[in-house]
């Protein structure tokens, strides 16, 4: 009898894994655009990769753009690109735009262990499995939108920078203010009282430090992953706000200062310059805002390899870049479409995955 029912129960055991592997959904195709078919910019727009690490500090004395060097990279860092920001200056059209897309996006990459071959993969692992010349492609490849430029920088560097202007201004709600007082941030001198009131919803004062840990929050009010790259967004926005009395000798100094705090990068410090003088041109602009995926082209979780995903419609999301780049909008992930056609006079949002 034992026997019978050790049988039978290895029997329902085998059949349920016979099942789940049946079960076993692969992800959607994913379609992309090849680097090489690419359109060049558009005349006065440039975009600038800006990545952070989920780490504090990168030993960056192991660190250069030969593969060598990469791979001590992820040996020794094991470092995801967690924050990741198109910034997009158009000097022909007056416009600053701020793109973010969500860390956990699937994406089709190429194989780090065998060249030539692609497979799924998380967005944020590829910069330290590959590289982040890797990850410009790729990304462009998905959005349709040609990088070259790219600036990689710690938690700390990114802290260093918001510190170099003085720290920065943050409306918070009060779950974020709980979660953010278990952090004991406080308001640099002279300010003596804490940053952050528990329970207490307000506007604060926020140090590099403070502000990356508020940037980093991601299971607090709901939204996940989508909710932390709109934080980063605001942040970057207050940022810029606080540039618009800035000085050109100041926006140098600035320029100067990313330069010197970030771990990797294929820009020079001509080319940082530049970009902090288009930047300089543009500081009356309004900060534009897009997330990707949209709501419209997040497909779902996904569970891959072991590890869990976004799946996204890369087709909307070029569709999608490609009305941003061309027509001016403020925040894409959080409009009135009546608002929106008012402005810009479209009478059909929903065949770029808006409603």
């Amino acid at each position: 009898m034992r026997i019978r029912l050790l049988c039978a129960a290895l029997c329902l055991f085998a059949l349920l894994c016979l099942t789940g592997t049946a079960m076993a959904r692969e992800p959607r195709e994913i379609t992309t655009v090849p680097y090489e078919s690419l359109p060049e910019p558009v005349d006065g727009q440039h975009h600038y990769l800006l990545l952070c690490v989920d780490r504090w500090d990168i030993n960056s004395s192991i660190l250069s753009l030969h593969k060598k060097a990469m791979d001590s990279f992820v040996r020794n860092n094991s470092a995801n690109t967690d924050g990741i920001v198109l910034l997009t200056l158009d000097s022909k059209a007056h416009r600053i735009m701020l793109t973010s897309i969500i860390r956990d996006a699937l994406v089709w990459r190429p194989d780090p262990e065998v060249e030539g071959k692609f497979n799924f993969g998380r967005i944020n692992y590829i910069a330290q499995c590959n590289d982040p010349e890797t990850l410009c492609r790729v990304i462009s490849e998905h959005i349709g939108v040609k990088i070259e430029k790219y600036i990689l920088f710690s938690m700390n560097q990114i802290g260093a920078i918001i510190d170099a202007l003085g720290g920065v201004d943050i409306d918070i709600t009060a779950a974020e203010a709980t979660y953010l007082d278990a952090y004991s941030i406080t308001r640099p001198v002279p300010h003596t009282e804490p940053a952050i009131v528990k329970g207490r919803a307000g506007t604060y004062h926020f140090n590099g430090h403070g502000a990356v840990i508020y940037m980093r929050i991601r299971k607090v009010g709901g939204g996940g992953d989508f909710m932390r790259t709109q934080r980063v967004r605001t942040v970057l926005g207050l940022l810029a706000d606080e540039c618009r009395e800035i000085s050109m000798d100041a926006a140098t100094s600035l320029a100067n200062t990313i330069f010197e705090n970030n771990v990797m990068s294929n820009a020079s410090l001509e080319d940082v310059v530049q970009a902090a003088g288009y930047a300089y041109a543009l500081r009356d602009c309004t900060i534009e805002e897009l997330r990707l995926p949209t709501d419209e082209a997040a497909l779902g979780g996904i569970t891959w390899s072991g590890m869990a995903a976004q799946e996204v419609d890369w087709e909307k999301c070029r569709a999608s870049m490609a009305y941003y780049l061309e027509n001016s909008f403020v925040v894409m992930d959080e409009f009135d479409s009546k608002e929106f056609n008012d402005l810009s006079g479209a009478d059909d949002l929903s065949q770029f995955g808006f409603d």
